[in-house]
């Protein structure tokens, strides 16, 4: 005979109420990203300038990627040089960060190293992080821009560094330079947070069998330290290298007013003066741009998965040596 008290109580799952709860991350996902994607698709394959709204196929592809005789196809050599200069800006930023935010990961967490206002030194590094790239690149325009008024050029010729004023922002290294030192101050707190956080959760038993070995500093870094460090790297790389191919608000506030600054032309600053329609052949290349910023999507996503899947055959390459 059952039990009425047990027949009474059913078993309650609660398991389908937290599809409520994450519904909201996917509605603002689709909304903000998905969409926009399809909606940008959909507008590369229309025309440019009078022709916008008319169906063209892959004619823009076709103009970036291999250029043709018309005057649509004189945009495939300024695409893949703003691609070229968005690579020099990232990968002079991002290897001044890496190194600056490992040596300073590894000062801070070294326990025999005792370092007075560390938390303060810490919070103080990560907060250009938090402070937007606009504010920062207008901080950098009124320090640079112009030949005469700004407070650099003041700065160096009273120190009779330099003899006559100088314009940062038209010489093509010197800007860039300047680009690369905002980018790498900005984010190589996050960076050094990063790299500490992996550096403190490697197990300490496995430095002190090392320095029983007799294993010096160097050696232990090498060895065990930047082994171990790899998955964060690897974490580091991509995600700056998606910031970096999308690197846009720096640069492009760099170009004051009218005055075009070729070489800080990176790919998503030629995205949006076609979008524009700033100086172009065609007016308003709204289908030139959607183009590119899909080539874009396609080279970022790409390249992540590249990196991705060399890392994870590596790591399975490693294991399988060990087991055998």
């Amino acid at each position: 005979m059952k039990n009425d008290s047990t027949s009474r109580h059913k078993v309650i799952s609660y398991a389908k109420y937290g599809y409520f709860f994450i519904l909201p991350f996917f509605l603002t996902y689709a909304f903000f990203m998905i969409y926009p994607l399809i909606y940008t698709f959909i507008l590369s394959l229309q025309g440019n300038g009078k022709k916008l709204g008319e169906f063209v196929g892959f004619d823009n592809y076709r103009a970036l990627l291999f250029g043709g005789s018309d005057s649509l196809g004189l945009h495939q050599e300024a695409f893949w040089s703003s691609m070229g200069r968005t690579l020099i800006l990232w990968a002079g930023n991002f290897v001044v960060q890496i190194i600056l935010s490992l040596l300073l990961a590894v000062w801070f967490s070294d326990s025999r190293i005792k370092v007075k206002g560390a938390g303060f030194f810490k919070v103080a590094m990560y907060m250009p992080n938090i402070i937007t790239a606009a504010s920062v690149a207008s901080m950098m325009v009124m320090l640079f821009a112009g030949q005469k008024d700004n407070a650099i050029n003041s700065m160096l010729l009273n120190l009779g560094i330099i003899g006559e004023p100088f314009d940062f922002i038209s010489d093509e290294w010197a800007s860039r330079i300047i680009v690369m030192f905002v980018q790498s101050w900005m984010w190589y707190g996050n960076t050094m947070l990063l790299l500490m956080s992996g550096i403190f959760g490697i197990d300490t038993s496995i430095y002190e069998a090392a320095s029983i070995d007799g294993s010096s500093g160097m050696h232990t870094f090498i060895n065990i330290t930047m082994p171990i460090l790899k998955p964060i790297f690897i974490y580091v790389f991509i995600t700056s290298m998606i910031g970096g191919l999308q690197m846009f608000d720096i640069p492009y506030l760099f170009h004051t007013g009218a005055d075009y600054k070729p070489h800080l032309e990176t790919a998503a600053v030629y995205i949006f003066r076609n979008f524009r329609g700033s100086g172009n052949i065609l007016g308003r290349n709204h289908g030139l741009a959607a183009a590119a910023s899909m080539i874009l999507f396609v080279i970022t996503v790409a390249l992540g998965i590249f990196i991705f899947k060399f890392n994870s055959e590596s790591t399975g390459i490693k294991k399988r040596k060990k087991k055998g």
